[in-house]
């Protein structure tokens, strides 16, 4: 593909995004499959720049706004290659263009995006030398924050507040995790080198691996013989403190595609039994697959229809381990899924912080005396993660947090005495809180007396 039917190629996603109400890795992903003749470069080149103008959403809209244009996906790309700011190495199209160079990729050849028109290059004409940020920007805008999150992060990081929001602009990782039960580290860290990538251990979670490019995930044989699963470093310590051993009995209460069932799973060596519950009965059944995949019999599927379903009652105080993976605000994967923060609303946290505490609440009731229960997020807001925590804690008071020394002694110095929480300015991890909550046992029973009564 020459550089201008990339472009084109990008503008087309950009209008899907722009139009589906879907993540814009689902919809890039729906997008390559029906267009399996491209190759990887193009495929690469194209999600390099697609991601790049989804990273630089708020600052693209800004200085439309100031020069009075639409915000629309052709006006973002045009001010993208415009603006000096987006420059990068390889082939992708970077910024600082000049409007000739730009008029010469919109050449309305064949599969080329359309001719510029004389307001269009107006535009390049006044974007010319400037570069993507401006000191007249807001902190949202600049940190590409949506206004309703600004002041709870800020309450959150503090000082930290400007490099955490700098680390979500970046581009996230490739992390592995190995499945234990087909494959070890080592070999998998072999196996990757001999297909000429860069890969190396990760820090802390002791499956992980980290690979330092971005190859074609079909040519990587080991993710389709279930060998390696592709999960964040920070996924992975969830799942670690959930601490399943074989022959237990686990539910994974909110299980989604299955990442942290899985990892859970293999922690028990393919013993015991592992429950994946979910409300979406299809991302049950392709997270099945995944489980076959990876050779795991140990996991049972559970559709649920809702935090409350009839089964939770009938299974009470029935499971050793129980993990809520709980659904929320996303803040911690921005900068995997930088299109996230402006589909959620402020609104959003109005339903989700109830439903949190639902969940949590219900999922506690299959927790067995003595068993332990693992609260968790994807989020980096105080209100979704230790708020809900205390409130619980205070609602139920049979529960107790165990602090990470004790829960997870590998993790510290990664984490709060009290919690997990990783971000990716301090880890290069996404952002993850966990908090681990231990029932007290049951009290023993009376010990029959050796005398008569």
């Amino acid at each position: 593909m020459t550089p201008a039917i990339r472009l084109q190629a990008t503008l087309e996603l950009m209008h899907e995004i722009d139009r589906v109400a879907r993540p814009a890795d689902a919809v890039v992903s729906a997008w390559f499959r029906s267009r399996r003749h491209l190759g990887d470069k193009d495929r690469g080149q194209i999600c390099d720049l697609l991601y790049a103008l989804l990273r630089h959403h708020a600052r693209l809209g800004w200085w439309l706004a100031r020069h009075g244009r639409k915000d629309l996906p052709r006006n973002r790309l045009l001010a993208w290659m415009a603006l000096d700011g987006g420059k990068s190495s390889g082939d992708r199209i970077s910024g600082g263009r000049t409007p000739d160079q730009v008029r010469g990729l919109f050449s309305g050849g064949r599969f080329a995006p359309a001719v510029l028109t004389d307001h269009e290059h107006a535009l390049l004409v006044k974007l010319q030398g400037c570069t993507i940020d401006h000191p007249a920007m807001p902190d949202e805008v600049r940190f590409e924050c949506p206004t309703w999150a600004v002041e709870p992060l800020r309450r959150r990081f503090h000082d930290g507040f400007g490099s955490e929001m700098a680390a979500l602009l970046t581009a996230a990782p490739l992390d592995l995790r190995v499945n234990p039960v087909k494959s070890t580290r080592e070999v998998m860290l072999r196996a990757l080198r001999d297909l000429g990538l860069k890969a190396e251990a990760s820090p802390l979670a002791p499956f992980g691996i980290r690979v330092k490019e971005r190859p074609s995930l079909a040519s990587l044989p080991m993710l389709k013989s279930g060998e390696v699963e592709i999960q964040d470093e920070g996924s992975q310590l969830v799942a670690l403190l959930v601490d399943a051993r074989p022959g237990e009995r686990v539910v994974d209460f909110c299980a989604g595609a299955g990442g942290k069932t899985l990892a859970i799973a293999a922690q028990m060596a393919n013993k015991g039994h592992v429950i994946a519950c979910d409300v979406s009965d299809g991302r049950l059944k392709r997270a099945a697959e995944r489980f076959r995949r990876a050779g795991l019999h140990n996991i049972e599927t559970r559709p649920l229809a809702s935090e409350a379903d009839r089964w939770v009652k009938r299974h009470k105080g029935s499971f050793d381990r129980v993990l809520v993976d709980a659904p929320c605000s996303g803040t911690g994967t921005w900068r995997r899924n930088p299109d996230a923060r402006w589909r959620q609303q402020e609104a959003g946290l109005d339903h989700l912080l109830p439903l949190q505490a639902r969940i949590l609440a219900s999922a506690a009731r299959l927790v067995k005396p003595g068993g332990r229960l693992v609260y968790a997020t994807c989020s980096m807001l105080p209100e979704e993660n230790e708020a809900q925590v205390a409130a619980f804690l205070a609602a139920y008071p049979t529960f107790h947090v165990t602090p990470l020394h004790e829960a997870a002694p590998q993790l510290t110095g990664s984490a709060h005495p009290d919690h997990l929480s990783l971000t990716p300015a301090r880890h290069d991890t996404d952002g993850f809180f966990a908090a681990v909550l231990q029932r007290e046992a049951a009290p023993s029973s009376p010990q029959p007396s050796s005398e008569e009564p």
